[in-house]
């Protein structure tokens, strides 16, 4: 079912539509979280480690072809709006080719590449040979990530939400029966574990791909259309090459603190490795519900329709922070019950760390939600250097408070933790300001 967002009560169009993102996303993440489980709980705490330090890198990677995906998908919501749907046809074969190319490059010099790569995060010598391994399996899923994230921002910018759904619930349960199968069954280790989210991926990818074919014929792929036809590259790359560096540089700078945490050893890696997933996990509905909040914005803005624009926005914030309030309590009062998730209760420092990092960062939830949503208005009201800019102001923060708190032995790994939340604080007070200028009126 395809929903027009330009009609309708304002608060539940956005609910309805987001609950199937939200949904979607929190089964995606269990793809790495059902690799931390298995590995944490049957190879052990070293092991852990690697697939922590390998989930910051490849969450760098893949961020890069979801925000040029999401860029491209905030061009065909925009068209959508206007009511043209075949200049959403011509734009969304221009994005697959661009797209899916550098999506096959970034494969071949990852692989290429590997070794330098870890070198630079400063990989332990006892953990290099697991993290490369792992790695070496994991990279071959770059093209289907790319793949499912194509197809599901061209179907929710038509309107449905609910497909993607369904195709990462089928691959996000076969992951977790392969990791058992692979890890716990053949003995296979880290790379049953790899296997097990590659195979995953390529069922979500390459399925939604069919179902696009089979439902929307119209939207089908065509070589001889594309040949003749005009190739809007520069639409293309200025919104989806702007989203993809926004996404790119705000990873990158968590791959930076991963560099940062990797320096205390093994058991501070442990520990972040397994606060990441649970971190992630918990504010991720916020930031789909932020992209589902984009698309809303991009439909209404093609359509002229300012107004609703502006009430989206309202209730869009209001929504958002009270679901992150909630969130922060949880995870401050459950902590220690979250780590033994991932991690045997005899690891009393990895969750003494773990725990730490969640009562400081978890706390203040409220403000990389209120940071998701001026992404997407940003996004949303063709003013995608907006969200650049914040996300430098976000993680340049982060990143160099991180490095200089870290260096003062009273302060040690503490100062990575509260780096986190300061960033975002920065971040949002400068996006607000931006929206009541007068040249974002839009939604003041």
């Amino acid at each position: 079912m395809n929903h027009d967002l330009t009609k309708g009560n304002v608060t539940g169009s956005l609910l309805t539509f987001a609950a199937p993102m939200i949904l979607g996303n929190l089964l995606q993440q269990c793809y790495n979280i059902a690799d931390t489980w298995v590995v944490g709980k049957f190879v052990g705490a070293d092991a852990l480690a690697a697939v922590g330090s390998s989930y910051a890198l490849m969450t760098f990677l893949n961020s890069l072809l979801i925000g040029l995906c999401m860029g491209g998908g905030a061009v065909f919501s925009y068209y959508i709006g206007k009511g043209d749907r075949e200049r959403v046809r011509i734009c969304a074969q221009t994005a697959f080719v661009l797209i899916g190319v550098l999506a096959a490059a970034l494969t071949l010099l990852s692989q290429g590449l590997m070794h330098p790569i870890l070198m630079l995060l400063r990989t332990p010598t006892e953990l290099y040979g697991m993290t490369r391994d792992y790695l070496a399996v994991v990279f071959w899923g770059i093209f289907f990530v790319f793949l499912y994230n194509y197809f599901a921002f061209l179907l929710r910018a038509l309107g449905n939400s609910v497909a993607p759904l369904y195709f990462l619930g089928v691959a996000s349960v076969l992951n977790i029966v392969l990791d058992l199968f692979f890890v716990c069954g053949l003995k296979r280790g880290l790379i049953g574990a790899a296997e097990a989210t590659v195979i995953a991926q390529a069922i979500s990818g390459l399925g939604l791909g069919m179902y696009l074919w089979e439902k929307e014929p119209y939207y089908r792929f065509s070589l001889k259309r594309f040949l003749r036809e005009e190739k809007p590259v520069g639409e293309i790359c200025g919104y989806s090459l702007m989203t993809g560096v926004q996404q790119s540089v705000m990873n990158f700078g968590i791959l930076m603190v991963q560099s940062l945490v990797n320096s205390f050893g093994p058991t501070v890696m442990a520990a972040f490795a397994a606060t990441v997933k649970i971190d992630t996990f918990a504010y991720m509905p916020a930031q789909e519900f932020g992209n589902a909040y984009s698309i809303f914005i991009s439909q209404n803005f093609g359509a002229g329709k300012r107004e609703r624009v502006r009430e989206g926005t309202r209730k869009a914030m209001t929504v958002s922070a009270i679901f992150c309030g909630v969130i922060s309590v949880l995870v401050f009062a459950f902590a220690r019950f979250l780590m033994l998730i991932f991690v045997d209760g005899g690891e009393t420092e990895i969750i003494r760390i773990g725990m730490q990092y969640l009562r400081i960062e978890g706390a203040f939830y409220i403000g990389i939600g209120i940071l998701f949503l001026l992404y997407g208005y940003f996004r949303g009201v063709n003013r995608p250097g907006v969200s650049l800019v914040l996300t430098v102001i976000s993680l340049g923060t982060r990143v160099v408070l991180a490095y200089v708190l870290a260096a003062i032995p009273s302060i040690g790994v503490l100062g990575i933790w509260w780096a986190i939340p300061i960033g975002w604080a920065l971040a949002d007070v400068t996006g607000v300001l931006l929206m009541h200028m007068r040249r974002y009126v839009i939604a003041a």
